[in-house]
């Protein structure tokens, strides 16, 4: 299946839906699972494909956890069943069996978790029996690797017999992210202590709690990017999401004022409106907020916007090698993503095509972050339904706004 995007040259106006935050869904599932919560106390909670199959799993508890492809499901749940396994399987997609979890891994073992690799060193599938005694309370992880490690090892810190103090060695990257799961944990009656690269937690215990997951940033920043490449004027409403978010892609706002986009925060709401000026060149660190990166290249690579980037090293081990993926796409609308170390630097297209194809890699994020090219152009996605692993309503918004699709069988 192929979606072919018409192009569209309207002016863009109206409200869209977003979906709850996965990343919130997924951390107070988790959490409220560890209280000994029913999951109805989860109000709100978002309907990708990611959360409903924490859900189904948590409520389940079968002998085999398959996350599917779902990367932060894997990672929280293969600290919870260190918790409460009793020599499960959790496993995934072939994707999955590709992506790192040896530094979660090796700090659950170090505590005292029986934990086996089925097949590669390193890599999931895992078979996992939970902590009978606590071998330790202090471990050093790194901060610049997947900040779901630390999330997770977070969560279940509570409810060791001797907590858990986390020294983080090296420079932090996607930081929000870790002080989202501490106050989503403060939430639930847990307290922390998080000074310099320090998480301590002491044990105590999780109280059950009504909670309501707010509106997803990550959604947010595909309706910039629309934004962003719309003929001049319009405006979108994005409903449901919060001035005061401890969501690191809320940073969407502020890079995308560079682009021409400005923010208004109302009362339920924030509303996008486009000026006629923008910046040329722009650098910008993407460690507390890797998952914006795809969305931004596109925007500013049809725009004229030449960008200096720094903290993209996670993109490697996500759904897919997102800088290869990019690298590939972009290329097909005439712009570089060049890499050097650990610095890469997107060249802007000077010469748009009148229509371009898409391949997604198995992620949603290639998807979405490509769609907004409609206004420049006939754009086919291939695999479109990618979007339902973190927003199964985006190609109805799509349409909602007056862009027409359409449905190509292979």
């Amino acid at each position: 299946m192929k979606y072919r995007l018409k192009r569209y040259n309207s002016r863009l106006k109206g409200t869209v839906t977003l979906e709850s935050s996965k990343s919130e869904s997924n951390r107070a599932l988790i959490i409220n699972a560890l209280a000994g919560g029913e999951a109805t106390r989860i109000a709100n909670l978002s309907n990708a494909r990611d959360t409903q199959t924490m859900l189904s799993l948590l409520q389940s508890r079968p002998e085999v956890y398959d996350v599917k492809d779902a990367g932060t499901t894997m990672r929280f749940l293969t600290a919870y069943l260190a918790i409460h396994g009793e020599g499960e399987t959790i496993t995934g997609s072939e994707r999955m069996k590709n992506r790192p979890i040896g530094p979660l891994v090796d700090s659950l073992r170090s505590i005292g978790a029986q934990i086996e690799y089925l097949e590669k060193d390193g890599y999931p599938p895992l078979r996992i029996s939970k902590i009978e005694h606590q071998q330790t309370n202090e471990i050093s992880i790194k901060g610049n690797i997947s900040s779901q490690y630390i999330s997770a090892l977070l969560m279940i810190a509570p409810q060791l017999e001797n907590g858990l103090t986390i020294n983080l060695t090296t420079d932090i990257y996607s930081l929000p992210y870790i002080q989202m799961t501490l106050d989503l944990m403060r939430a639930f009656d847990v307290e922390s202590d998080f000074e310099g690269n320090t998480v301590s937690v002491k044990p105590q215990a999780y109280e059950p709690t009504k909670y309501a997951i707010e509106g997803d940033w990550s959604g947010a920043s595909y309706w910039y990017g629309f934004m962003a490449l719309s003929p001049e004027k319009g405006y979108l409403n994005l409903p449901d999401i919060r001035n005061y978010s401890t969501q690191g892609d809320k940073e969407i706002a502020n890079i995308m004022y560079q682009l021409g986009i400005t923010t208004y925060f109302e009362p339920g709401k924030v509303k996008l409106m486009k000026r006629n000026e923008r910046v040329h060149c722009l650098k910008i660190d993407f460690r507390d907020c890797p998952d914006l990166a795809q969305t931004v290249m596109v925007a500013a690579a049809a725009s004229d916007v030449k960008l200096e980037m720094v903290g993209l090293e996670s993109l490697k081990i996500k759904e897919t090698d997102r800088i290869a993926a990019m690298q590939a796409e972009l290329n097909k609308i005439g712009a570089q993503l060049l890499e050097n170390k650990s610095e890469w630097t997107l060249i802007p297209s000077v010469n748009l095509p009148d229509e371009v194809e898409i391949d997604t890699y198995e992620d949603h994020r290639m998807a979405m972050a490509f769609a907004p090219l409609c206004f420049l152009m006939d754009v086919t996605i291939c695999d479109p339904m990618v979007v339902e692993k973190s927003y199964p309503g985006f190609w109805d918004e799509v349409e909602k706004i007056g862009v027409k699709i359409e449905k190509i069988n292979n």
